[in-house]
């Protein structure tokens, strides 16, 4: 369940080896599979993102970014 906007915590994420398409949604879809993450927007060379403190962390976009083969700055 998301808490009220105010609680979010909001990340701007540089995204190091994006370059098409095809790897912005890659992104979108490892960031959208976490719970407490809500993705605002995905391009190529960063992702933004609010998390429900408690349910998401900073360190686990960053592992769901490498996971599918880009490098978070």
């Amino acid at each position: 369940m998301w808490k009220p906007e105010r609680e979010l915590e909001r990340e701007r994420i540089a995204v190091e080896g994006m370059s098409c398409s095809h790897c912005v949604a890659r992104v979108r879809s490892a960031l959208e599979g976490l719970d407490g993450v809500r993705v605002e927007s995905v391009e190529i060379g960063e992702a933004v993102v609010s998390m429900s403190p408690g349910q998401a962390s900073r360190d686990s976009v960053l592992a769901a970014i490498q996971s599918v083969g880009y490098t978070p700055r």
